[in-house]
């Protein structure tokens, strides 16, 4: 698998009455993609922002974006993200009865399909997805708020989804999200993660440039 080290801070943990300077900051640290964070209120218990904001943040950027839907049915919401300028679109393999449909449906859009899994989601639940999805990611907190640790058995399962991508000839990014810092992305990266979502450990410091950097410098060390 290419190892492709990418750096995706999250606007979840941003301060949305100044998203601009935030989307400044993440160009300035050199970040590779910008993640947004869509919740509902139903699949988890909370409510960030929508398909305008993300249009917003696409205008305000050449960075593409990663948004990751943690919503009810996203299939129902594809087409919106895709007009508002959406690069990847990340769905759970929890939130929809039919994510071979709505991969597939991604793609026709012309953006990048990923697939998520929660923590306590087995490996396994991808097992006849394989190809139908260009990225996965893991979660490595249970998904709805900022600011968690990283549940430490979750790098298992990141160990086994890397392993099983190559043995299967799938050169896809296995993407980790949640309680990524300086002293979690080492191990993640070990464990088989190419990509890593970062809010609060970016946004929740007084410089996130410089603390995009110091990601980059923990990973690649």
């Amino acid at each position: 698998m290419t190892v492709l080290r990418e750096i995706r801070p999250s606007l979840l943990a941003a301060d949305f009455a100044d998203l601009a300077g935030a989307i400044a900051a993440a160009e300035r640290g050199g970040a590779d993609t910008l993640h947004c964070d869509v919740m509902d209120g139903h699949f988890v218990p909370n409510i960030t922002f929508g398909a305008v904001v993300v249009a917003a943040v696409h205008a305000r950027t050449t960075l593409p974006l990663d948004v990751h839907l943690m919503v009810d049915e996203p299939e129902r919401w594809l087409e919106d993200f895709h007009a508002a300028g959406a690069r990847v679109i990340t769905i759970h393999a929890e939130g929809t009865r039919h994510p071979q449909r709505a991969l597939a449906e991604i793609r026709r859009l012309g953006c990048r399909s990923g697939l998520a899994l929660n923590p306590a989601t087995p490996p396994d639940a991808l097992d006849y997805l394989w190809g139908e999805f260009d990225e996965v990611l893991l979660m490595t907190v249970n998904p709805g708020f900022g600011g968690q640790r990283l549940l430490p058995a979750v790098l298992d399962k990141v160990a086994a989804v890397s392993a099983a991508a190559n043995t299967r000839g799938f050169a896809v990014p296995v993407v980790v999200d949640g309680g990524v810092d300086a002293a979690t992305i080492q191990a993640a990266a070990a464990h088989g993660a190419t990509a890593f979502v970062a809010g609060s450990a970016v946004f929740g410091t007084k410089d996130p440039a410089a603390a995009i950097r110091q990601l980059r410098a923990a990973v690649s060390a």
